[in-house]
Parts: structure tokens; C-alpha cells; sequence
């Protein structure tokens, strides 16, 4: 299981300070600390950004290309800001995310093969809207597939996210327990005949109501996750005791 940073993005105060001054000095520091926690990919999510601001991804993919030689997952549902970032992300990136939602499927797609980009599938609709049911993610993960290969990606290429649900919502333990099961399906080759990798969002989980709910509910998501087969962990990589966590989970699975 890989573990991926996901502390640069456009709410991150750090960033907007960045952004702001053009100061590169935030964004070093963090990926300097990436590095020292044994981090294995960066995702990079700018936020909205306006057209007078859309250099700011480049200049965010420069600075960290700069600190680390980290891989990296562009992160956005913004096309146009996918394709700016593409054009000066040095190493083979991964890009995030496709659904089912019309624009994505012409328009992301599309990009993953020109620029020869690893692409994360999240298991959405048509109407960005993700299903609990563990039958209903497998049909959608069916379709985005075969959507992807039709555009000439393979399969080695692809990686599936279940959306971990947020913890307020009424239906979350449900959705958790549908989640496990869905990242053993793809993972075991049940649904496809081959392993097929997989991805979750942990900071999902407690996404702003972390006063609600105890961290040890990530942690414990995360353990589930790693029995389930899980590949890619995406998650703050400066909480002292989720690495720890993680590192223990690493050496067990190892």
C-alpha cells in the first residue's frame, strides 16, 4: 500500500499563502516533510481557480518538482487546469478524476491518453452523485472501464476510488461497510479477472466536522481498508500518529 500526500490543495492555508505571494517556501517546506514521512506520491489540488490565477497549478508543480522527485496526481475537475498542469509535470503523472459525468468523459478522458497519464476512476454517475451499494459501484466501475479502454488506456492504467462517505451522513457505516467490500472485489480479481488497484480519500471521512468525530475513526478505516487490498492511501501525511499507523499496517502487509 502506497501512501499519497494530501495536503496540498487550495483550503490549505500554507497553499493560499503560497498562492498569494507566489512564494514557493510553504509548498518546499511541506514536501520536504513529504519526503522525511516516507510519502510515495503528491496529489496536487489547486482548487477554483479563475483564469487569471490558472498559472498558479504550474507554479505549484514546479516548486514541488523542485523539492522531490516524488510522482505526482493532478487533481481537479477543471480540464483546462489538467492540461496546464500536464504540459510541465516532469515524470508520468496520474490523473484525477474520471466519472461518469458527461464532461469528464469527453474531456478528461481524453487527456489521460494524450499525455500517457495514469487516470483515478471515481465511482460516480452521470450526476456526480455516488452510489452505497456495492453492486451498484461494481456496474459503474464495469462501465468506466470499458469507457477507458475504448479510448485506448489499459487496464494496468487505471485506479478505483469508492468515495469514502463523509461521517455526517446518515447512511456513512452502511456505505463503509459497502466500500471494504467493493475495494476485496476489485482488488481480488473478482470482478475484472486481474487485480485491478485501488484508491480511497481518508480525509473524507471527517472532512470538516474533525470536532465530531475522533481521529481513531481514520485510523481504524485505514486498517480495514489495508485487510481489504487497498493500494493507495490518500491522506494527510503530517499527522504524526496516522503515519505511525500506517507504517506499523505497511510492515504487517510487507
Amino acid at each position: 500500500m502506497k501512501l499519497a500526500a494530501d495536503n496540498l490543495h487550495g483550503l490549505n492555508p500554507a497553499v493560499i499563502d503560497a498562492f498569494e505571494r507566489l512564494d514557493p517556501e510553504p509548498i518546499t517546506r511541506m514536501v520536504c516533510q513529504f519526503d522525511q514521512a516516507g510519502v510515495d506520491l503528491i496529489d496536487i489540488n489547486p482548487g477554483r481557480l479563475s483564469r487569471k490565477r490558472e498559472d498558479r497549478i504550474a507554479f505549484m508543480i514546479d516548486t514541488v518538482q523542485s523539492a522531490s522527485r516524488l510522482r505526482l496526481i493532478l487533481d481537479s475537475p477543471d480540464p483546462r487546469l489538467l492540461e496546464i498542469g500536464l504540459e510541465v509535470v516532469r515524470d508520468r503523472p496520474i490523473v484525477s478524476a474520471l466519472s461518469m459525468e458527461p464532461y469528464k468523459l469527453e474531456r478528461i478522458l481524453p487527456l489521460a491518453k494524450k499525455y500517457d497519464a495514469e487516470l483515478i476512476i471515481l465511482l460516480m454517475d452521470e450526476k456526480s452523485f455516488t452510489p452505497a451499494t456495492v453492486d451498484e459501484k461494481i456496474a459503474l466501475s464495469i462501465q468506466l472501464r470499458d469507457a477507458c479502454l475504448k479510448q485506448g488506456l489499459k487496464s494496468d492504467d487505471l485506479i478505483f476510488d469508492p468515495i469514502l462517505p463523509n461521517l455526517t451522513w446518515q447512511d456513512a457505516r452502511f456505505r463503509l461497510g459497502e466500500i471494504f467490500k467493493t475495494v476485496r472485489l476489485l482488488s481480488s480479481g473478482a470482478v475484472f479477472q486481474e487485480s485491478v488497484r485501488t484508491m480511497c480519500g481518508l480525509s473524507n471521512l471527517r472532512s470538516g466536522v474533525r470536532r465530531l468525530f475522533p481521529a481513531d475513526y481514520e485510523t481504524q478505516a485505514m486498517a480495514a481498508l489495508t485487510g481489504a487490498g487497498l493500494d493507495i492511501l490518500l491522506a494527510n501525511a503530517l499527522d504524526p500518529k496516522l503515519l505511525a499507523q500506517f507504517s506499523f499496517l505497511k510492515q504487517i502487509i510487507d
